[in-house]
């Protein structure tokens, strides 16, 4: 195991940021996450848990905001439900770099906060 990372988000302020900045989603989310997320009743859920999973895995990795393009990191769901992670590009890279090959990935929400907790585990 390389590291554990967690982080927690406001979805109304998610909500709120997503609103006042529109073009935040494609500074933020991939093609993918923001198809997944607008066909939820409240697209602002699915992307307060990714945007945290983006996080978790930064700190993961013992990095802070800045040490990957969030739109390097993917959080895919597979049709039985399941969350995995995508590294991209410079992301991809500097995860190996630090010795990361895979990492687990759990998300979960209330009505308030959406949560994530990243395990990067060696190559």
């Amino acid at each position: 195991m390389i590291g554990i990372g967690t982080d927690l988000v406001d979805i109304d302020r998610m909500r709120d940021v997503l609103a006042r900045t529109p073009g935040m989603i494609d500074r933020l989310f991939c093609s993918g996450e923001q198809a997944y997320a607008e066909t939820s009743a409240d697209p602002a859920r699915p992307y307060a848990a990714r945007f945290a999973a983006k996080e978790a895995v930064l700190k993961s990795l013992g990095l802070g905001l800045g040490g990957m393009r969030f739109t390097e990191i993917e959080v895919v769901r597979f049709a039985d439900g399941h969350p995995e992670l995508v590294l991209h590009g410079e992301a991809a890279d500097v995860a190996k770099t630090h010795g990361a090959g895979r990492f687990l990935i759990s998300l979960s929400h209330t009505d308030t906060l959406a949560q994530a907790m990243v395990v990067a585990l060696a190559s």
